[in-house]
C-alpha cells in the first residue's frame, strides 16, 4: 500500500518541484500540498494522510508550530520535516514538537522514501547530519545529574537568538554577525527576524534597548552591577 503524503512549503515552485519528485518514488502518494502551516493542518483533518513533508519557515502557522498542533490532534499521521535548515534552532524545536523526521531539501529521493518508511515503521527518519547534530548535542550538552535548569531566557528566546542580539547590540551588521558566528547571512536575517517578532522590536534601534533594558546586553561605558 502507498503512504499517503501531504506536502506543506510556502514557495510554490519548490512545493510543486517536491510534489512532481514524489510523484516519481515507489510507495507514495501525494494526496494534497499546502502554501502554509494553517492549510497543512486542515487537510490533515481532511484528507487523514500517513505523514506530511513540512517546511519550517512559512507564514501564519510555521513547520513547528503546524506539527505541534498535528501531533496533538491527529497522532495517525507523522511529520517529516524537509527543509533549508539544519541549525539548532530549527532542528530541535521541530523534533520537540513531535517530528519523527528531518531532512534538508537537498536530499535526494531515495533518501526521503526512506524517511517515511522509517517514520511509519515506528522509527526516526534522520539524515545522516542531522544525526550527527543530535550526538553532538546529547554528548557535550547534557547537563550532569542533578544540576539546576539554567536561567529562563525573556519572551522565549532561544540561545542563538540572544547571541544574536548582543552582537546587534555590540554594532555587528549581519555579515559580522555571520561570519561570528560561523553562520549564513540568511540564517541571521532569520534569527533576527524571529526575535523582533518575540521581543516586539520594529528595528536594530529598539532591538539594542530591549537588550540594555533587561540587562542581556551592557551599554558602552557601562559595567554591570
Amino acid at each position: 500500500m502507498n503512504a499517503r503524503v501531504v506536502v506543506a512549503d510556502d514557495q510554490s515552485v519548490v512545493r510543486e518541484g517536491i510534489v512532481m519528485l514524489l510523484g516519481l518514488l515507489p510507495g507514495i502518494e501525494v494526496v494534497g500540498s499546502a502554501k502554509d502551516g494553517e492549510e497543512a493542518v486542515a487537510l490533515v483533518a481532511e484528507l487523514a494522510p500517513d505523514v506530511v513533508l513540512m517546511d519550517l519557515r512559512m507564514p501564519r502557522c510555521d513547520g513547528a508550530e503546524a506539527t505541534r498542533r498535528i501531533r496533538k490532534e491527529y497522532p495517525g499521521t507523522q511529520v517529516v520535516v524537509l527543509t533549508t535548515f539544519a541549525d539548532d534552532d530549527s532542528l530541535f524545536p521541530a523534533l520537540q514538537a513531535g517530528a519523527r523526521g528531518y531532512l534538508t531539501k537537498d536530499a535526494g529521493g531515495d533518501e526521503i522514501v526512506r524517511a517515511i518508511q522509517a517514520v511509519l515503521s515506528g522509527e526516526a527518519g534522520l539524515s545522516p547530519s542531522v544525526q550527527r547534530r543530535l550526538l553532538e548535542r546529547v554528548t557535550t550538552q547534557t547537563p550532569p545529574p542533578g544540576s539546576a535548569p539554567g536561567p529562563q531566557l525573556p519572551d522565549g528566546l532561544t540561545p542563538r537568538e540572544l547571541e544574536v542580539l548582543v552582537l546587534i547590540a555590540e554594532g555587528l551588521s549581519n555579515l559580522e554577525i555571520a561570519r561570528r558566528l560561523h553562520i549564513s547571512q540568511a540564517t541571521v536575517k532569520s534569527h533576527i527576524n524571529n526575535l523582533f517578532a518575540k521581543a516586539g522590536v520594529r528595528d536594530r534601534a529598539q532591538a539594542v534597548r530591549y537588550a540594555y533594558v533587561r540587562g542581556l546586553a551592557q551599554p558602552p561605558g557601562s559595567t554591570f552591577t
